[in-house]
């Protein structure tokens, strides 16, 4: 008989699918600080808000390695518990980012 973890549930993947991009957003902001810093980057020709588009995009797709290892788990309902955070972070990118990008006036 198939025994459930006690880690599998929906809360466990909301959460999860909440902190990790948080996370993910403070440390690839630091990278790019320390890269901006080390004179390693050339902003000329990206749009003004590049870095901060991206970063919070990669951000978000941090979301696919918690759900890879649930996946591998077997974890179904951690696994959905993702679906929501994840689609309230790229709903949120899309609201401030999408008119932006899929305007074609330019």
């Amino acid at each position: 008989m198939y025994q459930r973890s006690k880690y599998d549930h929906i809360i466990s993947g909301i959460i999860t699918g909440l902190i990790v991009p948080v996370l993910g957003f403070f440390l690839f902001t630091g990278v790019y600080e320390l890269l901006d810093h080390l004179d390693v980057l050339n902003p000329a020709g990206l749009a003004p808000n590049f870095r901060e588009r991206t970063i919070r995009l990669l951000a978000i797709i941090l979301n696919v390695i918690p759900t890879q290892i649930f996946n591998k788990k077997n974890w179904a309902e951690a696994m959905r518990g993702m679906v929501f955070p994840t689609l309230l972070y790229v709903g949120l990118w899309m609201y401030f980012y999408g008119y932006e990008l899929l305007n074609n006036d330019a």
